[in-house]
């Protein structure tokens, strides 16, 4: 029996991150929540162009990394990028919302090359990263990263706080947690997430979200037997 690997090579593409903006003009259409797709464009890309271990051709592999993705209204910026690394045809960009499109406003994960979950309600894809992460480990499968992209507002959901007061203690290291902070949250206080995240016992960065090397930097940050949350601020919605 062949065990499909994933690896750090990256296959290439006639797509970068200048190209982006291009491919999300693409989507056409109503209700594309354009601020809450934009806000995800940089912290996204530099994740899946420099960190991420999955490809196109590895979106089945147990050792790839997982990504889920919590912020699932306007996901404009993660079809784009999904587009630009060789997951979905460009062709498809334009049908975005459409009746037959594959593109929903919601990503499905039965319809979406590499979509690891289907996005719908926020609040609970925290609760299912911290799944996942166990279900790894559990399964002995110790390297794959667990990563979930979260809005700030999205932190006042009840479950996210059962979530990352669990993770913390249970030493789920492999788990990451990115959240895009533009201020939308109705309960924030200045430096509250950051906050929140250590006092549970996660390792935490808050960085500009618009700053390429600086979130690459947050996302390699060593963080031995803690889950690792990068706070990445953008301009306010």
């Amino acid at each position: 029996m062949t065990t499909t690997t994933a690896t750090t090579a990256r296959p290439t593409s006639p797509y970068g991150y200048p190209e982006l903006s291009g491919l999300m003009a693409l989507m056409t259409g109503d209700e594309k929540h354009g601020p809450a797709a934009t806000s995800t464009l940089d912290a996204l890309w530099v994740l899946y162009d420099r960190v991420l271990r999955v490809s196109p051709g590895t979106v089945d592999a147990h050792t790839r990394d997982r990504f889920l993705l919590s912020k699932g209204h306007g996901p404009m910026a993660y079809y784009a990028v999904l587009a630009a690394k060789g997951f979905l045809p460009v062709t498809d960009l334009p049908g975005f919302g459409s009746y037959d499109s594959p593109l929903g406003h919601h990503p499905d994960r039965l319809l979406v090359p590499g979509a690891e979950i289907g996005s719908g309600s926020l609040g609970h894809e925290l609760p299912l990263a911290v799944g996942t992460a166990l279900g790894l480990r559990a399964q002995g499968l110790t390297d794959p990263a667990v990563w979930v992209l979260v809005g700030d507002a999205e932190l006042d959901e009840g479950s996210n706080h059962e979530a990352l007061a669990y993770a913390g203690p249970a030493g789920l290291d492999r788990l990451h947690v990115l959240v895009i902070d533009n201020a939308s949250a109705s309960h924030a206080r200045p430096g509250g997430i950051a906050a929140r995240f250590a006092a549970a016992g996660w390792s935490t960065a808050t960085v500009d979200g618009r700053d390429h090397e600086a979130l690459y930097a947050a996302y390699t940050t060593s963080h031995p037997g803690r889950p690792h949350a990068v706070i990445a601020r953008v301009e306010p919605k």
